[in-house]
């Protein structure tokens, strides 16, 4: 584990405006900047409220970002980008709209390809101005320099991390959430909470990015169900978005890890949704790292308000409980996947090592399989 004598770098972050009512001062700052050139990235139903963020022109909108976006859906979107060259990209909507807009404001006209970027600090340089709008509170992708893409001849997810990617400014409004159904609210909460926890007792957690994962997980604990019970509650929708933008703060220095590699396969072979595919596998990491952590455990199950007895089995049962209450459906074979696929699986998932070198206990392809197997 890492310690106060371990060496951390925190990229500089975005201007962050967070409180509810601020979605229009993204029209504020890019009149202030003189940008008039301007590529909103999002999903359908945000393209339809593109008003709200009161912009000084009229917009480009690439308004088919796909909930686990493919090469193909960022090559259309670069395409746009290419031809009409905005000086200003705004992600507007979930983790999947602000990870392509992220991509969308250092690739056109640069040369590369996403295959040249992939990995860490490959990207020379921002082509234009970046402002992250989040309309969902679980990814924290707003705060973070990654950005996801799925690769359908292989069907993993190719990641870039690149200082350029980080947003000049971040605006997060709480209102935009209040529209977000219930099973979106609880299975995009989860996400958060598994980005703080996992940060939290990753081998490579620091006390710096501690505080937050931690204080993350409590806001979770305390505002998930209520948001859940009643969409309307704006206090417990700004809880979530704090925690949700907590958890993006954790992702950049210390990342996810045996949690997140056992979602991707979820979501690349069978497009469950990414909230989703964490809280799925979220119960089961948590229990097998137990052991390697227990003391940080014992405080994430604190700040989730759970009590419980010692022991893999007590701890996995209070954390799936706790995902059920949510209305979360948690067995993997109720949500299509089949169990033929757990091998293979297994084994793709144990090649994600730029996550699974994270985790805070060795985590075998037979352990992998076995925690598929209890999921199922």
């Amino acid at each position: 584990m890492s310690t106060l004598l371990t060496p951390i770098e925190i990229q500089r972050p975005p201007v962050i405006n967070f409180g509810p009512g601020l979605v229009a001062q993204v029209g504020s700052y890019a009149r202030a900047q003189g940008f008039s050139r301007i590529l909103v990235v999002s999903d359908a139903f945000n393209a339809g409220r593109v008003e709200l963020l009161d912009l000084p022109s009229a917009p480009v909108v690439f308004a088919d970002v796909r909930p686990e976006p493919d090469i193909p859906n960022l090559q259309a979107l670069l395409a746009l980008a290419e031809a009409t060259r905005p000086d200003l990209v705004v992600g507007f909507g979930g983790g999947s709209a602000m990870d392509l807009a992220k991509l969308a404001a250092v690739l056109p006209n640069s040369g590369r390809t996403i295959h040249d970027v992939v990995g860490p600090e490959k990207v020379n340089s921002r082509q234009s101005g970046l402002v992250q709008v989040p309309t969902t509170s679980g990814t924290g992708s707003e705060a973070g320099t990654r950005a996801l893409v799925t690769d359908p001849a292989t069907q993993n997810k190719l990641a870039v991390q690149s200082r350029h990617m980080l947003a000049d400014l971040a605006v997060v409004d709480p209102d935009l959430t209040l529209t977000v159904p219930a099973a979106v609210t609880a299975a995009t909460g989860v996400d958060a909470l598994a980005h703080c926890v996992e940060a939290y007792t990753s081998f490579k957690a620091h006390p710096l990015i501690d505080l937050y994962a931690l204080e993350g997980a409590s806001l979770v604990g305390r505002f998930l169900a209520r948001a859940v019970r009643d969409g309307g509650d704006r206090e417990a929708r700004a809880g979530l978005a704090l925690a949700s933008l907590y958890g993006g703060f954790c992702l950049g220095p210390v990342n996810t890890t045996a949690g997140h590699a056992l979602a991707y396969p979820l979501g690349t072979r069978y497009h469950i949704p990414h909230g989703l595919s964490c809280a799925l596998t979220f119960p089961h990491v948590l229990a097998f790292n137990a052991p390697a952590v227990a003391d940080k455990t014992a405080r994430v199950l604190a700040a989730l308000n759970l009590q419980v007895a010692d022991g893999e089995a007590a701890i996995r049962g209070a954390a799936y409980g706790f995902c059920t209450a949510l209305g979360l459906e948690m067995r993997l074979s109720r949500n299509g996947v089949r169990e033929s696929d757990l091998e293979s699986m297994a084994a793709e998932a144990h090649t994600i090592r730029r996550l699974l070198d994270n985790n805070p206990r060795d985590m075998s392809r037979e352990d992998i399989l076995a925690l598929y197997q209890a999921a199922f």
